[in-house]
């Protein structure tokens, strides 16, 4: 085995771990590489790249981070999306700056508009058998076999998109022509000089002659999506701060993990006070880096009440739940306006006595600044709005019963957001799928250890939890 071949075990993992479309993307992608495979299967393609010394770990990487597999990046590479970026940055890359945008087409143009432009292309190759349905690849690929479309002739997929009304699609086109970024060699790696050495292939087939300049999928006007106006933006990278806190301790890794692949930058506390509990909220409110993400995330496990939390040194009355959500609403957190901010409670309750007071505590804290282009927006969004709030309690005994163990509803929680295809499920429908798992567990469970989940939300927008 050379110093360029990846494991097969490692090409078969991945290949398991890609669904059909990510599958159709990565082939769609290597297409220039292997012009003599004829089988469309990605396991032998990748195979038969390792074979002929054309495969790396960088070269996977790549493909990965095109696909947007930054979970598999970290689980099975053992890198980071940013790591990625920063090796296209220093060496050339594998995939084509024109297979690059035909990828980014193909995400976004829905199926109605294909099939609108594959009774269009009537027009222009009447000859051409187009079966309806296709993928908006699969159409690039019959328009290449018939020399119609190619990396430096790309007219004909412009008119198509005037056409339907996609001019936004066919401004990518021509910004990507006015770039330059039409490396023809590259449409025919065959003809690549044999003198190129085996430590510059090992680099992930570093094939170009030109070093490149590297644009991040956040900076590319080609790789940065139009956002529908009833879902939420999510392509800051990364998509914003998830803060953990977890006064229990038993559920902290897995949480991190999670949304660190998720795309998020992760803040993890553990077994804080009251008073920790309240500069930890603020320290994290004012934050400037909100003004650059998109979304916030608050993960909170205590024991505590209904309405609030005990941290680690005070039974009663807790820190008031309400309070946690007054310091990311858009009067306290300007830089949050307008943005999804998600709360994830875990509640282990502790049965109240007659020493419960009557009010929660609230502490005083200094109040954020507010400027007055953020009052001014406030008329329009209300400060409350956008907000996700998901708690689940179960009594304490639980806890008590088994110290060590996770919660249910979090490791759940987990699990979903972990799974290729639960994860591509609006925010609100995860939280369908969450309800089932918890509640299908109940039916298990005596009654003391049941878990309930309580739901409230004003989201204006639809969710999804992964860059689109």
């Amino acid at each position: 085995m050379t110093n360029c071949q990846v494991p097969a075990a490692l090409i078969h993992q991945i290949e398991q771990e890609l669904d059909e479309d990510e599958k159709e993307m990565m082939l769609f992608l290597c297409r220039d590489f292997i012009p003599d495979l004829p089988s469309a299967d990605l396991r032998e393609l990748l195979g038969a790249l390792n074979e002929r010394g054309k495969l790396s770990y960088l070269g996977l990487s790549e493909l990965l981070y095109r696909v947007k597999r930054f979970d598999l990046l970290k689980r099975s590479l053992k890198t980071q999306k940013a790591a990625v970026e920063a090796d296209l940055a220093k060496y050339p890359r594998l995939v084509s700056d024109y297979r690059v945008l035909m990828v980014e087409l193909n995400e976004q143009l829905d199926k109605k508009e294909v099939n609108s432009l594959i009774f269009l292309l009537k027009d222009y190759v009447p000859r051409m058998k187009m079966a309806k349905d296709k993928s908006f690849l699969a159409v690039v690929i019959d328009l290449e076999k018939q020399n119609m479309v190619a990396p430096n002739e790309l007219e004909l997929i412009e008119e198509c998109l005037h056409n339907i009304h996609r001019i936004d699609l066919k401004k990518k086109i021509q910004k990507y022509k006015q770039e330059g970024k039409m490396h023809l060699h590259l449409f025919a790696p065959q003809k690549l000089n044999s003198s190129i050495n085996m430590s510059q292939t090992c680099l992930g087939m570093k094939i170009l002659d030109s070093a490149p300049v590297h644009v991040s999928i956040q900076e590319s006007g080609i790789a940065s999506p139009q956002v529908p106006d009833d879902q939420y933006r999510m392509q800051s990278q990364p998509l914003g701060i998830c803060l953990i806190i977890d006064c229990i301790g038993n559920d902290t890794d897995t949480l991190e993990e999670t949304f660190q692949e998720l795309g998020y930058e992760v803040n993890c506390y553990r077994y804080l006070s009251v008073e920790a509990m309240n500069q930890t909220l603020q320290d994290a409110a004012k934050l400037q880096k909100h003004k650059d993400y998109d979304s916030f995330i608050c993960i909170l496990v205590s024991r505590g009440s209904s309405q609030s939390i005990f941290c680690t040194d005070q039974p009663f009355p807790g820190f008031s739940l309400d309070r946690v959500k007054q310091f990311f609403t858009a009067d306290s957190c300007p830089s949050l306006l307008g943005k999804p901010k998600l709360f994830f409670i875990q509640s282990y309750i502790v049965t109240a006595t007659n020493h419960e007071p009557t009010s929660l505590l609230e502490i005083d804290g200094d109040e954020p600044k507010i400027n007055s282009n953020a009052k001014r927006t406030w008329n329009c969004i209300p400060k409350a709005a956008d907000i996700f709030w998901s708690q689940c309690k179960v009594d304490v005994s639980t806890l008590e019963r088994s110290p060590t163990s996770s919660s249910f509803y979090l490791q759940c929680l987990a699990e979903i957001l972990r799974n290729p295809q639960k994860r591509k499920l609006s925010l609100l429908d995860i939280h369908i799928e969450l309800n089932r798992r918890v509640y299908d567990q109940n039916k298990f469970c005596h009654p003391t250890q049941h878990y309930s989940l309580l739901l409230w939300h004003t989201l204006r927008k639809k969710l999804f939890l992964f860059p689109s």
